[in-house]
Formats: structure tokens, sequence, C-alpha cells
């Protein structure tokens, strides 16, 4: 049985290895080990991802198999360079571990992260997506995402590009 609930501090380290392994098993072959080990350790390590459970500008919502943390999203304040609106916010991760998928848990996410920008007033949520990540973008294009240009996503020393896409609420 598959549970939601919003993170907590308490949750930092399993959910940080949870991230660790979406993102290896979904992009892991693409970048030499030593990029992939300093994005790990920059975006999941302990001043990264863990902290930002206390950090009231974001908010997180957990998928748990037998409590154990399958899937999260994150969303927050707008980061990326450019003007953007006062009232949007920011989907910054959405991780569902390979053997979730196709089980309604990224349905699920994304209808508490709507939702949860809704409650707060935004009138857009906005994202960036690996411009090679198809599944990813035919799954935002099915909620109304649209590809508003592209930004520059690092990986240790590799510079990817990534769509950032917009959804207006």
């Amino acid at each position: 049985m598959i549970t939601y609930r919003d993170a907590r501090a308490i949750d930092g380290a399993p959910l940080a290895a949870m991230a660790r392994r979406s993102f290896t098993e979904t992009f892991g072959t693409l970048y030499r080990q030593s990029d992939l080990a300093a994005f790990l350790d920059e975006a999941f390590g302990a001043n990264g991802l863990p902290s930002q459970l206390s950090d009231p500008d974001f908010a997180i919502r957990l998928a748990l198999a037998d409590e154990e943390i399958i899937g999260f999203v994150k969303m927050g304040p707008v980061t990326f360079p450019g003007e953007w609106r006062p009232d949007a916010i920011e989907l910054y991760q959405f991780y569902v571990l390979s053997g979730w998928h196709g089980q309604g848990v990224a349905q699920e996410l994304m209808a508490w992260a709507l939702e949860h920008a809704r409650s707060h007033g935004a009138k857009e949520v906005i994202l960036s997506v690996y411009v090679d990540n198809h599944r990813a973008h035919r799954f935002y294009e099915k909620y109304g995402f649209e590809d508003i240009g592209r930004i520059a996503f690092r990986v240790g020393e590799t510079v990817d590009d990534d769509n950032l896409m917009r959804l207006v609420l």
C-alpha cells in the first residue's frame, strides 16, 4: 500500500538516499563517475536536500511503500535566472523510483504539487527538465506545462541543457 505525507526533518537521510538512487537510476550512465558523485554530494548531501526539510520556503511531499520513501516532489520559490512573476512557484525535484513507475505515484504527487501551488497563491509553476528526458516531458505536457526556453544544468563539470517549462494555473 502506498501512503503520502509531508516530509519531516527526521526524513533527511532516507530522503537523500532515495533521491541519490533515483537520480542515478535515471541519469547515472550519462556522466563520469566524478561528475555524478560531485552532483549527488551537492544536491543530496547535508547542505542540500536534507537541510531544506526545515526551511519554511520549501514544501516536500513523500510517497511511501511500507514506510520506505519511493517518491517525492519539492516546491519552493523560483530560483531560475530572469524575471519571474511574484506569484510563481518552482517545482524543484520530482522523483519516483523506477520500480514504481506506472503505479499512480507520479499522478498523486503532481496533484499535491498543483494543489500546494494554488493554495499558496501561485499563478504559475516553473520547472526544468533534461532535454532528453522524454518520459518526463510527456508527463509534464499532460498537465499543460509548455516549453518556454532552455537553461544550463550542471552535473559536476558537465553542463547539460534543460528545458524550462511553465504551467499557468
